[in-house]
């Protein structure tokens, strides 16, 4: 009885004051793939923007079906933008680039893949195989934006390595697409 008491007392202090109760610093994703499932804590306070971005994303249901499409072996797995057919996805308009707030690009982290325009990442990202500090933010030029990390694999790294051996050929025009399609089933926000 008292807990109930304190939580209305708690709901309507945050109603009359308007605070608004924000994501948790460091959110997790269950990411269930055809090769297993792996657990991401994102890091809100690093890269608030992106994080937010991620989220909307998985929240609607978008990296629902899509696959890792690009495999290097000892450097990373990237996903999030194709469908199994090889068909890009619709999505939202670019980020800013958050890639100066201190995180590394080290193996186990997620960054947001883009194209050479530093603010062009909207879905895709990648998850690092190997310590890859030559993508780590260097200054605020192009070439030294670097790549935004914006959280770390915190459960299934076996799953990532499984995905990282997978054998790869070259399909719709693209180089290092797994031969036997490597599907995200699903993204929740635990």
């Amino acid at each position: 009885m008292k807990i109930k008491t304190i939580l209305l007392l708690i709901f309507f202090i945050t109603i009359s004051t308007g605070i608004v109760l924000a994501e948790p610093a460091k959110p997790r994703v269950h990411m269930q793939t055809t090769l297993g499932a792996i657990v991401i804590e994102l890091d809100y306070q690093a890269a608030p923007k992106t994080v937010d971005n991620f989220l909307q994303y998985a929240k609607s249901g978008f990296y629902n079906q899509t696959i890792f499409h690009r495999v290097i072996k000892g450097f990373m797995i990237q996903g999030g933008g194709l469908n199994a057919d090889m068909q890009k996805k619709k999505t939202g308009a670019p980020i800013p680039i958050e890639a100066d707030n201190g995180l590394k690009n080290v193996r186990g982290s997620i960054a947001m893949a883009r194209t050479m325009d530093p603010n062009s990442a909207t879905a895709q990202f990648f998850i690092n195989t190997a310590n890859n500090r030559n993508l780590d933010f260097s200054s605020r030029t192009t070439q030294g934006w670097g790549y935004c990390v914006f959280g770390q694999v915190v459960k299934g790294m076996e799953t990532v390595d499984k995905i990282e051996k997978v054998s790869t050929t070259m399909r719709a025009g693209r180089r290092d697409v797994p031969a036997e399609p490597v599907i995200i089933k699903s993204v929740t926000v635990e």
